[in-house]
């Protein structure tokens, strides 16, 4: 499925099969999950990079050729994320922000993604997928999950953290921070009752109006929905000393708000990309809470209907698009849709 003009449906495409090149592994991807940055490139909210695009940057398949070098054989279970190149050169690099880098690229927007049968990827920026994953349900730890992680890391040792719009990222943050001792507050769209039980049902110490008052000051918050008018609403609930982190990509433009919300040593700030050790990092935690991922799953050719779902907000957790049929007895026993 392409993106060959933004703004436009994706469109379904028979390919050339990918060739990997030196570093490089061929993946046979078994799904991919659906991310709101996916719908920002669709959208051309994100100025394009590569000239039609698969989309697609939280792939989980099998090695189908490895690379010379070994580091994975062929059958083995991978992950592969937004970041799929750091130069390692740059100040950044070499300053342990690979994450900045000025000439990174990243999956599904410089190089064709996961919304295929078929994808190769720089084996140094493929993760191992814990065993107790099934494919399906790690697909969305893979940018919901990892960025998640990012943003939740920033926000420092938090007693208390709110988290505004409850989507595939917050859903899977909301587990880090109960299993941290942290209370959470989940914040919604005017109404969203629905989302309001789903947060409740995940744990969440409270739920409701994203522009009404915190029912107590929170310690931090993270914005996970684009929307610019939550940045003013997350610094009236935050305490003095309080973190605000912006985790995505992009993000409506936040209205002017009075210094007074900001002042008392509150802190401001967007969290980009992801690094490599914050992969590793989180992959190893998420088993020993364990973290539960909420998934729908549809086939490939559905894409364009997840991203209008994802559009509307009417994905509860993730949605994952899959080139496979679950079976009930192990999701990884399947059989191809196509």
């Amino acid at each position: 499925m392409v993106v060959e003009e933004p703004g436009r449906p994706l469109a379904a495409r028979e390919l050339p099969d990918p060739v990997a090149a030196s570093g490089e592994i061929l993946i046979r991807v078994h799904a991919c999950g659906v991310c709101r940055t996916d719908l920002h490139i669709a959208d051309g909210e994100l100025p394009p990079h590569k000239h039609p695009v698969v989309p697609g940057h939280q792939v989980v398949g099998v090695v189908d050729e490895p690379a010379s070098s070994g580091r994975f054989k062929s059958g083995d279970r991978v992950g592969v994320a937004w970041l799929a190149f750091a130069c390692g050169a740059c100040r950044y690099c070499l300053e342990g922000h690979e994450n900045l880098c000025e000439r990174a690229l990243f999956t599904g927007y410089d190089r064709d993604g996961g919304y295929a049968e078929l994808l190769t990827a720089d084996e140094r920026f493929c993760y191992p997928i814990p065993d107790s994953f099934p494919d399906l349900s790690a697909a969305p730890l893979l940018c919901g999950g990892l960025i998640g992680f990012r943003a939740w890391r920033m926000c420092g040792a938090a007693e208390r953290i709110g988290l505004y719009g409850f989507g595939s990222a917050a859903h899977i943050v909301l587990q880090v921070a109960r299993h941290a001792g942290q209370g959470t507050c989940v914040f919604v769209r005017t109404g969203d009752h629905a989302a309001e039980r789903f947060a409740l049902e995940r744990g969440a110490d409270w739920a409701g109006d994203s522009l009404k008052p915190a029912p107590e000051p929170l310690d931090a918050a993270i914005v996970f929905a684009d929307a610019g008018e939550l940045v003013p609403a997350a610094l009236r609930a935050v305490r003095p000393g309080g973190t605000v982190v912006c985790a995505g990509i992009h993000m409506s433009d936040i209205p002017a708000f009075p210094y007074s919300i900001l002042w008392g040593e509150r802190v401001l700030r967007s969290v980009a990309n992801l690094t490599r050790q914050d992969g590793l990092d989180f992959l190893e935690l998420a088993p020993s809470i364990p973290v539960e991922t909420s998934i729908e799953t549809h086939p490939l050719t559905d894409a364009n209907l997840e991203l209008d779902r994802l559009r509307a907000g009417s994905v509860q957790g993730s949605a994952v698009l899959a080139r496979l049929s679950v079976d009930n007895s192990d999701v990884r026993a399947v059989e191809a849709v196509f």
